[in-house]
């Protein structure tokens, strides 16, 4: 099976690409972004050696269903999909901050919880709270958007004061946030999942704020089953989770944490080829429909460029 992991195209008009850790984004005449959501994989900030066949086209897919279905609440910055692993959207002026929502302590916040933490981002924490727990209400844990190395956290406060973003911005960008998780919520809940955590991003266009690039997708977020949830958190087992969290556990349980000096371990084409098919079955939940896998013998770069190009060209 073929994974796209690098592209180079030249499409009219094109300004500039940016190569993130797992998108590549093509600016066309600072009016539109071509977003190609590559098979690469990232975890602990570190771009892993081989791709997963498909998983570009699952992030993609899932971020365009959600973006669709909770236009009604927000402004997003998508316009098409003219490929299975491209969407087409507005350029919009990025907020140096991502917005982080978390509806259960788990993941990096439990593991500062653990450690005798209890404030997180400006947020207070309530003593005695056990991994996995839900929280009374969804808390904001916001973090700076590093141009390169990690993101850092940050508290409301401390953006508005940094003139990162201003108050009122902010305080949109907060409403949206709730919005979102909440709707988001509802459709996992729909599917037999708990959203637990995820994170938005938000940008400017002509004065108004906007949704960015991906959503509820199991890249930028973290799902439970619901079913069995209560009865793993009273006996303090691990969720059965659908996330990218079995390969970040993958990496740990192989002495791999994006520490200097740590080697990633060989990914053998078994191992990949089981990342791609958790990766389908993530949609399948997700979406609640069948994955249909795009052509896969074809030359999936001169794919995405004849597609591309179509609807460029009918712009």
């Amino acid at each position: 099976m073929k994974a796209l992991t690098q592209t180079d195209f030249h499409f009219p008009g094109q300004k500039s690409v940016y190569h993130g850790k797992v998108r590549d984004v093509y600016d066309i005449n600072d009016d539109l972004l071509v977003m190609v959501a590559t098979d690469r994989i990232s975890a602990f900030d570190v771009i892993l050696p081989k791709g997963i066949p498909f998983k570009g086209q699952v992030l993609n897919q899932i971020a365009a269903k959600f973006l669709d279905a909770t236009s009604d609440i927000v402004p997003n910055w998508k316009l098409a999909t003219p490929d299975p692993m491209v969407t087409v959207g507005l350029k919009c002026e990025g907020f140096r901050v991502e917005m982080i929502i978390r509806g259960y302590l788990t993941g990096s916040a439990w593991r500062e919880y653990k450690n005798g933490c209890r404030e997180l981002c400006g947020v207070k924490l309530p003593d005695g709270m056990k991994e996995n727990q839900k929280f009374p209400t969804p808390i904001i844990t916001p973090t700076t958007k590093a141009e390169a190395g990690h993101d850092e956290n940050i508290s409301k406060e401390e953006i508005i004061a940094q003139g990162l973003v201003s108050k009122e911005d902010y305080e949109l960008m907060e409403k949206y946030t709730y919005a979102l998780f909440a709707r988001g919520t509802e459709m996992a809940a729909q599917k037999g999942l708990i959203l637990v955590d995820t994170k938005y991003e938000f940008g400017k266009k002509d004065g108004k704020v906007y949704l960015i690039d991906e959503i509820h997708t199991p890249d930028s977020s973290r799902y439970f089953y619901a079913d069995g949830y209560e009865e793993k958190f009273e006996k303090g087992e691990p969720q059965k989770q659908l996330s990218k969290e079995f390969v970040r556990q993958w990496l740990i349980d192989n002495g791999f944490m994006g520490k200097e000096g740590q080697q990633v371990p060989e990914m053998t084409d078994e191992y990949v080829n089981s990342v791609s098919d958790r990766y389908i079955e993530l949609y399948e939940h997700i979406v609640g429909e069948k994955f249909q896998k795009a052509d896969e013998h074809d030359d999936l770069a001169a794919r995405i460029e004849k597609n591309v190009m179509d609807y460029l060209n009918q712009q």
